[in-house]
């Protein structure tokens, strides 16, 4: 599977919505990287997160490492707000 299909395969990128919301954001502002800080931000708080949680479920054993689309939606109701 070629790199870009894998990015738009929604239980391979778990940050694919913070990922369209920034290339959006520099479409929208001309590419002006500074107009779009707050969505990098997210993003890279996002890629964060997901990470230490594919870390923790290869430690423990539990494949896929990377949890499925539903179980990622099942992890991030389990928390008051977004965690990142």
């Amino acid at each position: 599977m070629s790199r870009n299909k894998r990015m738009r395969d929604q239980d391979l990128n778990p940050c694919m919505k913070e990922s369209d919301a920034s290339s959006k954001c520099m479409d929208d502002n001309n590419y002006q990287k500074e107009m779009c800080t707050i969505y990098f931000i997210k993003y890279k708080n996002c890629r964060k997160f997901w990470n230490e949680v594919m870390t923790k479920r290869r430690r423990e054993g539990v494949t896929p490492y990377m949890p499925t689309a539903e179980e990622r939606d099942n992890i991030l109701r389990s928390f008051e707000s977004v965690p990142y």
